[in-house]
């Protein structure tokens, strides 16, 4: 496995964003596959010690994902994805919000709006990903809660699935 992939995550405050750049040793069909596929999600979709659960996906726009972080104690922390476009094997974007569990929002968090860049370069592929939040307020209050130490322990994780999948 290729140690040395590109992990670069950077706060713009003013722009109220977050951008992650990403490399994966492993095709693009692999890459948006493990992306955009429910069986492949819930294997890296969380950060150690929480699993990922899917309770129900349509990756179409318009469709959405409805899952659950859950802890180790059996706790849950349910999230709501919202599809808006999906160029296949390239970009897709959505807006993520934290909710119950019939999907339901919960405003204390705000919504968070991604778009998931996805191009091949030599054998890897690269991940570009913006996530633009409402407010700064609620920008600060997802790095506070271990954002970039999440999303950098689900990232190895998924590099885990794909080497097995070579």
């Amino acid at each position: 496995m290729k140690s040395n992939l590109l992990m670069n995550f950077s706060v713009n405050k003013e722009t109220i964003t977050v951008n992650i750049k990403r490399e994966f040793n492993a095709s693009l069909a692999n890459v948006w596959s493990a992306w955009t596929e429910t069986e492949i999600l819930d294997q890296w979709w969380a950060p150690a010690p929480f699993t990922s659960k899917t309770k129900r996906m349509d990756f179409t726009e318009g469709g959405h994902r409805l899952y659950a972080m859950v802890g180790p104690e059996n706790q849950e922390r349910w999230g709501i994805l919202d599809y808006t476009s999906i160029s296949p094997k390239t970009n897709f974007k959505y807006s993520s919000t934290f909710c119950d569990s019939e999907g339901n929002p919960d405003s204390i968090f705000g919504s968070s709006y991604w778009s998931v860049n996805f191009s091949e370069q030599g054998d890897s592929v690269i991940v570009d990903i913006e996530i633009k939040r409402d407010s700064l307020s609620d920008l600060e209050k997802i790095i506070e809660m271990g954002f970039k130490e999440g999303f950098t322990s689900t990232m190895e994780s998924l590099d885990k699935i794909l080497e097995a999948k070579k």
